[in-house]
């Protein structure tokens, strides 16, 4: 399984002190979500789609000046970002191996 980069949410100083939040690791996360599938997957697109609103809400916050509170929103969005691929793999597996145990059924009962 990939592993995502860690947590690395960080306020940086931008230009002339004000600062800026740096979403490049959720939104890193939510494609990462998005390219595994997890959108067709119900468990697992809900989870992408919490972090696709919680991202829109980081932003927001952060244009409002409650940047604490935007870097929380964007934990969240990555964290539930990672959980989208998690099931999504998961399910991805369970399919295989679903797919596994028919193929073996097939050829014991084409053996006999």
């Amino acid at each position: 399984m990939n592993k995502l980069t860690p947590l690395a949410l960080i306020l940086t100083a931008g230009c002339g002190g004000a600062q800026m939040l740096k979403t490049d690791v959720s939104a890193s996360a939510i494609r990462a979500a998005e390219e595994s599938g997890a959108a067709k997957m119900p468990r697992a697109s809900l989870h992408l789609q919490l972090a696709k609103e919680e991202m829109e809400r980081s932003q927001k916050l952060a244009k409002d000046g409650e940047k604490e509170m935007a870097a929380s929103y964007l934990q969240r969005a990555e964290a539930d970002a990672e959980l989208a691929v998690v099931l999504a793999h998961e399910q991805n597996e369970k399919t295989a191996a679903a797919e596994a145990v028919e193929r073996v059924r097939l050829l014991q009962q084409e053996s006999r």
